[in-house]
């Protein structure tokens, strides 16, 4: 039976890539090149830095200026988190439903807490939510089941009475580890090179009100 829903926050509550997008085009004009149409970075965005500046600056992760990148990368972001991030279409009204219901909810992201934490302040979730788990929250993020695991425990529940909502390959990984149910947000970034039918996952959903019928269902 399921009893709570935790969520991912970059392309499942909240549209982030606006503003991750303005910091890489900030950076990329900074070294001479032109800046990139969101469109193209959104799917990316999940993927957070390490995504968006393989995108933008065509280098690994193993090249030696990847880090210098990410450490200005990250200043940027961090002084213009939310400018034009929003919860996406239906988020509100889903996380209302919740909330009248008495259905626990929380945050499980691979964002940094210094990101995190003011980010959901800035959204008004904060204290709405019953945990909010970031990447470095524990020694291990997704797709390892940790911070899943971790959030259950925050919530008094165990694993297999949440959902996991999640736009990201790495987001159905860490549930499946966790013996979690998993549901793609198919309305999110979903930037993974595996279609997202392939991810281990219990449902996809096109709308975040999808997910009321979805707990209904196995409830």
């Amino acid at each position: 039976m399921i009893k709570g829903i935790l969520f991912d926050l970059d392309g499942t509550l909240a549209d982030t890539a606006p503003d991750l997008g303005r910091a890489l085009n900030t950076l990329l004009e900074r070294y001479g090149n032109s800046p990139l149409p969101i469109e193209r970075l959104r799917p990316r965005a999940s993927q957070g830095a390490r995504g968006l500046i393989e995108e933008g600056f065509n280098i690994s992760t193993s090249d030696p200026f990847f880090e210098e990148l990410r450490d200005q990368f990250l200043t940027i972001y961090e002084s213009n988190l939310c400018l034009d991030t929003r919860l996406f279409p239906g988020v509100s009204e889903l996380l209302n439903y919740l909330d009248l219901h008495h259905i626990p909810w929380g945050i499980v992201t691979n964002k940094f807490e210094r990101f995190t934490n003011p980010l959901v302040e800035l959204l008004g979730l904060s204290q709405r939510s019953g945990c909010v788990v970031s990447g470095d929250t524990f020694q291990r993020p997704k797709p390892f089941p940790d911070p899943l695991v971790g959030a259950a425990k925050l919530l008094q529940l165990s694993p297999q009475e949440l959902v996991y909502v999640g736009d990201d390959e790495r987001d159905m990984l860490a549930a499946q580890a966790a013996q979690m149910s998993g549901i793609i947000a198919g309305y999110g970034y979903l930037g993974s090179s595996t279609p997202p039918n392939e991810w281990p996952h219990h449902a996809i959903i096109q709308e975040p009100e999808e997910l009321i019928r979805f707990i209904h269902y196995l409830q």
